[in-house]
C-alpha cells in the first residue's frame, strides 16, 4: 500500500486492502522535487527522488499487489508496474490525472468523470464501515449510549475551495441544530477534523457547551471516539467539504443532513447533486429527518471486483494456476 501519508488518502487504500484480506505493508512517499510536483508523471529516476530507506522497497521481489492513493503514491504505482515488468498489479484510487491506462486498474468517485475499461467508479470514497467496524465502535465507547436521543453526530471540517465552512458558516450551523434540540431534545456528538482551524474549534466548542453531550477536538480529549460517535448515532450532520466524511456517514445507516446556504462547485458540488438526487443526504432543517435508503457501502463491492481481475492477471502472467 503506498501513500503520501495524507490520513485520507491512507485510509481509502487501508480499506480496500483490508476488504480485500490481503498481508498489508505501508509505503509512505514524499518525493523530492521536481517529481513531486509533476507526479504521476515524470517514473524516469523516480526512485532516485526517495530517501534510500524508502528507495530500497523499489526493488525486486516485486509485490503480487500494490494499492495508492494520491497523486504521489500514483507516481510510485505507476513506476510499479513498469519496473516490475507487469508482475505487480497496480491498482490506483483517485483520479491520476493522466491516461488511466498506466495502472491495471484506477478507482475513481463519480464525481471525477473518469471511464475506461479499467476504471471502477463507486459513488463516493472507499472506507472500513460496515456491521463489525460499527459494533466494534459500540463496544470501545459504550459510555455514548447514556447520552440521551436523538443523538445527532456532528461532524466539522473546514474550508474547501469549493466552499466555504467558515465561522459564519458555524454560527448558523449551530442555530440550526439548536432549534432542532428545542423540538426534539436529545445531544450532539460533536467532532472536529485535523483540518479544522484553531479558532473555529474553539468557538464550536463553546457554542456547544450549552447542550447535553460529548465534544472532541483533538487528543487534549482523549481517544478519539470518531467510532464511537458512528456506532451510537441516531442522525449524522456533517459539513459539506470532505467526500471521506459524508461517505462514511452515509455507510452508517441513519439520516444523514447536510446545511448549504451556498451549493459547492465543481467536482465537490457534482457529489453533492448525486448524493441529494439517490437519498443519500438531506438539507438540515428544524423539521427532523427523512429516513436513509439504507446503508451506502461500496468498499465491498469494489474489492470484489479488484479480487476478480487480480486473479485473471495472475492467470495470464502464468503467476498462478486456475482454481
Amino acid at each position: 500500500m503506498i501513500t503520501d501519508g495524507a490520513a485520507g488518502n491512507e485510509r481509502q487504500a487501508l480499506a480496500l486492502a483490508e476488504a480485500l484480506g490481503v498481508p498489508t505493508r505501508v509505503w509512505q512517499v514524499a518525493p523530492a522535487p521536481p517529481w513531486r510536483w509533476l507526479a504521476p508523471r515524470g517514473v524516469a529516476g523516480a526512485r532516485l527522488a526517495l530517501p534510500a530507506s524508502t528507495r530500497a522497497q523499489f526493488m525486486p521481489p516485486w509485490p503480487d499487489l500494490a494499492i495508492g492513493c494520491g497523486r504521489a503514491a500514483a507516481l510510485y504505482t505507476r513506476g510499479l508496474r513498469r519496473w516490475s515488468q507487469g508482475r505487480t498489479f497496480c491498482v490506483q484510487i483517485l483520479d491520476p490525472r493522466i491516461d488511466p491506462a498506466q495502472w491495471n486498474l484506477v478507482v475513481a468517485p463519480r464525481h471525477d468523470g473518469l471511464s475506461g475499461a479499467n476504471v471502477l467508479v463507486p459513488l463516493g470514497s472507499l472506507n472500513p464501515i460496515d456491521d463489525a467496524w460499527l459494533a466494534a465502535g459500540a463496544e470501545a465507547f459504550p459510555d455514548l449510549a447514556a447520552f440521551p436521543a436523538p443523538r445527532t453526530v456532528v461532524l466539522i471540517g473546514a474550508n474547501h475551495r469549493d466552499v466555504a465552512v467558515s465561522t459564519e458558516y458555524c454560527v448558523g450551523l449551530v442555530e440550526r441544530l439548536g432549534a432542532f434540540h428545542a423540538r426534539f431534545g436529545g445531544s450532539f456528538l460533536v467532532s472536529t477534523s485535523r483540518r479544522t482551524p484553531v479558532a473555529l474549534r474553539d468557538f464550536l466548542r463553546s457554542a456547544f457547551a450549552r447542550f447535553p453531550g460529548c465534544f472532541w477536538g483533538g487528543a487534549e480529549d482523549g481517544a478519539n471516539p470518531y467510532a464511537g460517535y458512528l456506532a451510537h448515532a441516531d442522525r449524522i450532520v456533517v459539513t459539506p467539504d470532505s467526500v471521506n466524511m459524508l461517505s462514511e456517514a452515509c455507510a452508517v445507516g441513519v439520516p444523514v443532513s447536510c446545511w448549504l446556504p451556498t451549493p459547492p462547485r465543481g467536482k465537490l458540488g457534482r457529489f453533492h447533486a448525486a448524493l441529494a438526487q439517490e437519498g443519500w443526504v438531506q438539507p438540515l432543517t428544524e423539521s427532523g429527518s427523512r429516513a436513509q435508503p439504507g446503508a451506502l457501502r461500496e468498499t465491498e463491492r469494489i474489492a470484489d471486483e479488484v479480487r476478480q481481475r487480480l486473479v485473471a492477471h495472475r492467470m495470464a502472467t502464468g503467476h498462478c494456476e486456475p482454481g
